[in-house]
């Protein structure tokens, strides 16, 4: 009984340190030749529109973050896309100060409902309902997210240095090895001019796919 109460404290300890993002509904991804070998083949889940595409919030399309998962699960339904997926998005506590003053350097809105402000503000994430899906490394540049595995050879530098790579759905499963990875491309520059400090998001789905 002691065994499985200190696992099930383990498995949930990730949950308590992450905030909420938004959600994004989106497609997922065929990986490409110009992409590292070593990635899954169909169904890559990413949050980067490097990768997928999003369904935008408003009809300008200059907001595809949704606040809540049903928001993004009633967009979803309308969209009537077949293979869309509603994306839940959270960051460690720890990286929201960084992740913050890149989304500042970008000019990105702060106002009520934004993204910003949804990080500063520090809800919890995940939100009860949503399955863990792993964990992605992910760095903004100019208004938009890039991942790891959008930019060439980050996937193999990474795996030569660490010994971390990506596992199902193309995402990194273990925490501390998401979060080793990514500040081992931070300190590495690699991803330089693009972007220059990663941070690991943990991806949910909410909703299931069609």
């Amino acid at each position: 009984m002691h065994i499985e109460i200190e696992r099930e404290k383990g498995e949930n300890a990730v949950e308590s340190g992450y905030v909420l993002a938004g959600y994004r509904v989106a497609t997922r991804a065929d990986r490409h030749d110009w992409q590292d070998v070593g990635l899954a083949g169909p169904g890559l889940v990413s949050m980067s529109d490097c990768m997928v595409d999003l369904v935008p919030v408003d009809p300008d399309g200059w907001d595809d973050w949704f606040a809540g998962p049903q928001e993004a699960v009633i967009a979803h339904e309308h969209a009537g896309r077949p293979g869309l997926h509603v994306l839940g998005v959270g960051f460690a506590a720890a990286d929201v100060p960084g992740v913050l003053a890149d989304i500042a350097d970008g000019g990105w809105d702060t106002s009520a409902g934004s993204l910003p402000e949804r990080l500063a503000r520090g809800e919890r994430f995940p939100s009860p309902g949503g399955r863990r899906l792993g964990f992605e490394l992910v760095g903004f540049d100019s208004g938009g997210w890039h991942t790891w595995t959008c930019i060439g050879g980050l996937v193999a530098a990474v795996r030569q240095a660490t010994g971390v790579q990506p596992g199902p759905w193309g995402l990194i499963q273990d925490e501390q090895d998401a979060r080793r990875a990514a500040q081992w491309l931070t300190d590495s520059g690699l991803g330089d001019p693009k972007v220059f400090r990663w941070a690991a998001a943990l991806l949910t789905d909410a909703a299931r796919s069609d």
